[in-house]
């Protein structure tokens, strides 16, 4: 798979080995432009790619179908053709970076931060890539300060005012509305889980907290041998990423994650699990007071 090929897609769409197409690629990105975000961008269609479709569907006003016709690919190609782009890699980029994390929450609450640790994984997180997807399209890369990769284009953050949140359970989605109910923004998610469910009913945002420590208690649930509180470090590849919206009901909130593919794959603690990227976006669009109802 390379650039070229990817940005050459036509509508049909070349099929690539191991699932992965030109039109999943273009999808990805210019649903991720259009703030219905498929999650981490990999190349391949999945529900979350079609959860992205029908968001955008319901924002533009089409058939809510999750199919993919033609004047939904008019829609998505308005918003540009070009959506791998070259990047050259910094000195700033290959800074700051962690050395590998242990499991334990015991010894991560030792360190200083929890933070990245490649400048492999740090650019994916930039571009909302999937590691290996940026390592197929980057083949022989070394990812050091002065080489130029291949990378995503997903655009800018989404900029507006957010008043209410729907955080849909069926669906794994959380949907983000104006003060007109205009819905502008939806996000895969993963809500809750059998033995540690969500919440239900509405609640509201008590506070937005960037680059968050992270409150350990076994009360809630034992993560190894640990049987004390602990508190951790921030960091992107902390347990709730780099953003966390705390809600009105003790304990739960909105927040990053430092496994972004495992999004709406695996269970959480109760919260709302998003991407750090997308988490990060919705913070600058949420503030105190914004309510958040938990739909069955």
């Amino acid at each position: 798979m390379d650039a070229a090929s990817i940005n050459s897609a036509t509508f049909v769409g070349e099929q690539l080995p191991e699932g992965q197409s030109p039109l999943a690629v273009n999808l990805q990105i210019l649903l991720d432009r259009a703030g219905a975000s498929p999650g981490v961008i990999d190349g391949y269609s999945g529900d979350n790619v079609e959860k992205a479709i029908r968001g955008f569907e319901q924002v533009n006003k089409l058939p809510v179908d999750g199919l993919i016709d033609q004047k939904l690919w008019d829609a998505l190609q308005a918003l540009g053709s070009e959506v791998i782009v070259s990047y050259t890699i910094t000195e700033e980029d290959d800074s700051g970076l962690s050395a590998d994390l242990p499991k334990d929450y015991a010894e991560l609450a030792k360190l200083d931060k929890i933070g990245f640790t490649s400048v492999q994984e740090k650019l994916a997180e930039r571009f909302h890539m999937d590691m290996d997807f940026l390592a197929e399209l980057n083949p022989g890369a070394a990812f050091t300060p002065g080489e130029t990769i291949s990378v995503a284009d997903p655009g800018t953050d989404q900029q507006a005012e957010v008043t209410s949140l729907v955080a849909d359970k069926s669906e794994a989605r959380l949907l983000a509305y104006d003060a007109s109910q205009t819905l502008i923004a939806i996000y895969p998610v993963t809500i809750g889980s059998s033995s540690t469910p969500s919440p239900t009913g509405i609640h509201t945002v008590n506070a937005v907290a960037i680059d968050p420590t992270y409150s350990y208690n076994p009360k809630n649930f034992v993560q190894g041998d640990n049987k004390e509180p602990l508190t951790l470090p921030p960091g992107p590849n902390g347990p709730v990423g780099n953003v966390w919206i705390d809600l009105s009901e003790p304990t739960y909130g909105i927040h990053g994650t430092p496994e972004p593919s495992k999004i709406d794959k695996a269970s959480s603690h109760g919260c709302v699990r998003m991407t750090n990227w997308d988490a990060m976006e919705l913070a600058h669009m949420v503030s105190e007071g914004v309510t958040v109802e938990f739909r069955d």
